[in-house]
């Protein structure tokens, strides 16, 4: 009982669950599983946005656990260079692709399915939050092609190799703040060039990212989903993304391993979990916090994001 009121506590401040505060106590509150080195041997790990900060993080613990490893990142050289850096990169591979760009997408999608080799766990790290606003080639905005249009394709085109498996989305906490947008009313997810927020726009993409895990859950019943938020981390990409909010928490901020730690449990755990949730700290959490975002999340308005991310991934 305690337990249970000191992590909802933690939860309720924000700041207790979201700092370094959450992990360090909510590890020693229950048995925290451990997992020994080579217990994911002969399991097959895909990691999108492996070069840095939580997706390093929890590729280099993957190796540990002694995963084959598929490295997805849009840079060759720094892919290539976390996988020289891997124990077992003679286990590891490595593919070249903008999650954003929907046609390279395809590209590493069907050289995955070419091989025929069953995927066990399928991580969507790979992110940016920018700015300025920036336009794929198919013309979509640069945060929503990345964070929602090329997951939800890569999936897609992976499903023969999923049956039995485990898709984990790395989405924010920064969701909390965003309601959904009225899909059911036209209104795009895609802010204008006069409107634009890199801010907003991140929050926006995460929060699509939520509420199409549990919508695959219900569809895709033989795959397990899982969203997750890491906490406020120290990584490379909020350091140059959001450097005032970076510089006031820097004190209290999670380190790179601690925000990856629920993305390996959710991979390794033997424990069977609920598809559809919302995780962090290896806990359920709520996907609503505020009035204003539940008010959106309503079955018309849900019915109408699945519709309008289908016909842009079709469509491009």
């Amino acid at each position: 009982m305690f337990d249970r009121f000191a992590d909802r506590l933690l939860d309720v401040t924000v700041v207790g669950g979201f700092s370094r505060l959450g992990p360090a106590v909510r590890s020693r509150l229950g048995n925290w599983e451990s997992f020994p080195p080579g217990c994911l041997a002969g399991r097959t790990v895909v990691v999108t946005g492996p070069t840095s900060g939580l997706g390093l993080s929890a590729a280099l613990e993957f190796d540990r656990l002694g995963a084959d490893l598929v490295l997805i990142g849009r840079d060759h050289d720094r892919t290539d260079a976390v996988r020289t850096r891997l124990s077992g990169h003679e286990r590891a591979v490595t593919l070249v692709a903008d999650l954003g760009d929907l046609e390279a997408v395809r590209r590493i999608a069907a050289s995955m399915r070419a091989t025929g080799r069953h995927i066990d766990v399928l991580v969507h790290n790979a992110g940016a939050l920018t700015p300025d606003r920036r336009v794929t080639p198919q013309g979509h905005e640069a945060t929503v092609a990345t964070h929602v249009l090329g997951p939800r394709l890569l999936t897609r085109e992976l499903l023969t190799l999923l049956d039995g498996s485990r898709v984990i989305t790395v989405s924010s906490g920064g969701m909390y703040a965003a309601p959904l947008p009225r899909f059911d009313r036209g209104e795009s997810p895609e802010l204008s060039p006069q409107r634009y927020d890199g801010t907003k726009q991140y929050a926006i993409a995460k929060r699509m990212q939520v509420t199409l895990n549990e919508i695959d859950a219900t569809n895709h019943p033989n795959v397990t989903f899982s969203a997750m938020h890491p906490g406020w981390a120290d990584t490379p990409g909020v350091r140059s993304s959001l450097p005032g909010f970076a510089k006031i928490t820097a004190p209290i901020l999670r380190t790179a391993e601690q925000g990856a730690d629920t993305i390996v449990w959710l991979a390794a755990t033997g424990r069977r979990y609920e598809s559809g949730l919302f995780w962090c700290d290896r806990a359920e959490r709520p996907i609503h916090r505020l009035p204003t975002t539940r008010r959106t999340d309503d079955e018309a308005n849900r019915s109408a994001l699945k519709k309008w991310v289908d016909a842009a991934i079709s469509g491009s």
